[in-house]
């Protein structure tokens, strides 16, 4: 899989576009293409429930 990580830490002005998206301050703040799916307990949620790989393919958007 493919993805990237973007450092909010460090720059105020992406943090504030993750908490203007998200609506949330913590992180980490996931997404699955342009779908929020939240942090990570709402991942593991995800993986749990077999519903993570269908997302990550595409199947489920």
């Amino acid at each position: 899989w493919d993805y990237q990580d973007i450092p909010v830490d460090t720059d105020q002005g992406l943090r504030s576009e993750m908490m203007q998206k998200s609506g949330r301050h913590t992180v980490p703040q996931i997404w699955i293409g342009d779908q929020h799916i939240g942090g990570c307990d709402e991942l593991f949620r995800l993986e749990v429930g077999n519903q993570l790989n269908a997302m990550v393919m595409g199947e489920n958007q």
